[in-house]
């Protein structure tokens, strides 16, 4: 068994497309994290395969807090506070309506026990992969943008050495063990700044001249 790195964040994403949140600790199930991803707001008309609403449609998204309370229980709430103060439960009219105002698109409210993933239950990048972009982008090292389960310190790696995993099986902790299914191909999200919404097409523009779209691996449980 060969140690390829460190963990040095664990994060979860309640709400799709909205803040999240980094955690000590959580238990990691065959559908993913604890409360990972299990909401999101679908476009009500969307016809495509990713009917929900995101970041790509509605940038201050990022910029929206979720609070968990009661996780993994049937009586779990996630409450959430707008980008300009609002604090609503994730379920309420309230807040399926102000989206709706702010993005112009009727909405419903989703909650999937399994996760609303766009591959895969878990997401991985390693710091050094972060900072390389960050670096050839000429912007502000931020791993949020990449929205990972996982941020991982590799080892004795080098930026993008996670891509060389898919096939392989890690093992996290003790006990878990994750399969590395395939690289990430990224979009126009990691364009977003995770604070503000605004967009910095070069990350992209490196991302897919310099490394064929792709930063990270997705992985099943």
């Amino acid at each position: 068994m060969q140690s390829v790195g460190v963990i040095r964040q664990v994060a979860r994403y309640p709400v799709k497309s909205m803040q999240g949140e980094a955690l000590p600790s959580t238990l990691l199930t065959l559908q993913g994290f604890e409360e990972d991803r299990r909401y999101a707001f679908v476009q009500a008309g969307s016809r495509s395969s990713f009917p929900w609403l995101t970041g790509r449609e509605l940038p201050e998204l990022l910029r929206y807090q979720t609070a968990v309370e009661k996780s993994g229980t049937p009586e779990v709430a996630v409450t959430v506070t707008t980008a300009t103060g609002e604090q609503w439960p994730v379920d309420s009219d309230e807040l399926r309506k102000a989206l709706e105002a702010r993005s112009g698109k009727a909405l419903f409210l989703l909650r999937d026990y399994r996760g609303s993933y766009d591959v895969a239950p878990v997401s991985i990048i390693s710091r050094q992969t972060a900072a390389r972009i960050a670096d050839e982008s000429g912007t502000k090292e931020n791993p949020w943008r990449f929205r990972p389960n996982l941020l991982v310190d590799l080892a004795n790696g080098e930026a993008f050495d996670e891509l060389k995993w898919v096939g392989k099986t890690l093992r996290i902790g003790d006990k878990a063990r994750i399969a590395v299914t395939e690289v990430d191909e990224r979009c126009v999200m990691i364009t977003l700044d995770p604070a503000t919404g605004e967009s910095t097409p070069s990350i992209l523009k490196c991302v897919v001249q310099q490394h064929n779209k792709c930063a990270g691996v997705y992985a099943t449980v």
